[in-house]
């Protein structure tokens, strides 16, 4: 910047430089503060931040979630965190055979956790705020409060599957759940028949393109906090159980170094659409979200139970990230082509030891005709 410029920006007034700054997205604020000492001094304002937080979160705009914020360290902390996609670029490769050494080489106190370590992790430290979009246009807010039926966390808890259904449960502060849908008025593209869907599928394209998911997990005990969500699909399913469901799925690679002998799992969102056709003089389509879910899976797809689950996320919340949407995928793919590596070694491990038992019942069956001629 010439001295001119400087000079220039010297000589706005603090109440014009915030009212410049306060119409920036968060990227864009970030960059900005780095352009002058004015700028910089004016963008450490929490108020800034935390118009920056609810515009890309709505949720965030709770009074009890600005509190749960200002307590881990702020607005400007929690978009610095939260901005960023996890990226897992240490994926190891992962034998089937593998599986067969877990009880020999770990003890059960290995296998699920350390007990003195579980024991500082509690369900209810950690905080899920989830934000869907469609076309820019935010069709969803949830905050749920610690994990939903975890109380008997010495019982079931610890030894099931770990899953979150966020559908499924009501916020804090009130019993009802209130229906989510896409309607045409969002920019819904319509479909005349599921006939026609299911050859075009513009309508599955459609939503692919544009649903977006935020997923930011909070620990309150830790004052940390990630975005687990993807952002944008990494996958899906048309037609899943029906013609009339989508199913979509986003995610990320979360380390589980010392927890897990795969060592990664993936942090699976799945959001469930169901297609509504209203028939009548105006034909149009509503897409219901139906489910909104999070799982782990370990490299061979079993789900996590939930003594290790809670210490795959207290680690997650410290994983390496980064701005760039590509790098984050490429750490999905990743993750994929060694799972899909390993399910074949499987299968071709399977139909090795298929042939051999089918071999093996030919020569018994031909040695007792032998021995009984």
């Amino acid at each position: 910047m010439s001295v001119s410029s400087a000079e220039s920006m010297a000589s706005l007034s603090s109440d014009l430089c915030y009212d410049i700054l306060k119409r920036l997205d968060g990227a864009t604020l970030a960059s900005a503060a780095c352009a002058c000492a004015a700028f910089c001094s004016i963008s450490k304002e929490e108020r800034l931040w935390e118009n920056v937080c609810c515009s890309m979160w709505p949720s965030t705009n709770r009074d009890d979630v600005k509190n749960l914020i200002s307590s881990v360290g702020g607005f400007k902390k929690f978009y610095a965190d939260c901005f960023p996609l996890i990226v897992n670029k240490e994926v190891p490769e992962f034998h089937w055979n593998d599986s067969y050494e877990y009880p020999q080489e770990w003890t059960e106190a290995e296998y699920y956790g350390d007990e003195d370590e579980t024991e500082n992790i509690s369900p209810s430290d950690f905080v899920s705020i989830v934000d869907i979009r469609y076309k820019d246009k935010t069709i969803c807010s949830k905050v749920l409060w610690g994990i939903p039926n975890a109380n008997g966390f010495n019982g079931w808890f610890s030894n099931c599957p770990f899953r979150i259904d966020l559908l499924a449960y009501s916020p804090r502060d009130g019993d009802q759940v209130d229906e989510v849908t896409v309607l045409p008025s969002d920019g819904l593209p319509p479909i005349w028949s599921m006939e026609r869907e299911r050859k075009d599928g513009k309508l599955w394209q459609d939503l692919c393109d544009s649903i977006r998911l935020s997923w930011i997990l909070v620990n309150q005990k830790t004052k940390k906090a990630a975005n687990l969500s993807s952002w944008s699909p990494t996958g899906g399913q048309r037609h899943w159980p029906t013609d009339k469901d989508f199913l979509i799925r986003f995610g990320s690679i979360l380390p589980a170094k010392d927890i897990l002998p795969c060592q990664v799992v993936e942090c699976i969102l799945i959001m469930k659409f169901r297609v509504i056709l209203t028939e009548g003089e105006d034909t149009h389509t509503t897409l219901r979200l139906t489910e909104l879910s999070m799982q782990l899976g370990d490299m061979e797809g079993s789900h996590v139970n939930g003594r290790n689950s809670l210490l795959v996320l207290k680690e997650a919340l410290s994983c390496p990230r980064s701005k760039n949407y590509s790098e984050a995928l490429k750490s999905c793919q990743l993750y994929s082509k060694v799972q899909s590596e390993l399910k074949e070694e499987k299968m071709r491990y399977e139909n090795r030891l298929d042939t051999l038992w089918i071999l093996g019942s030919i020569a018994a069956c031909v040695t007792f005709c032998l021995y009984c001629m």
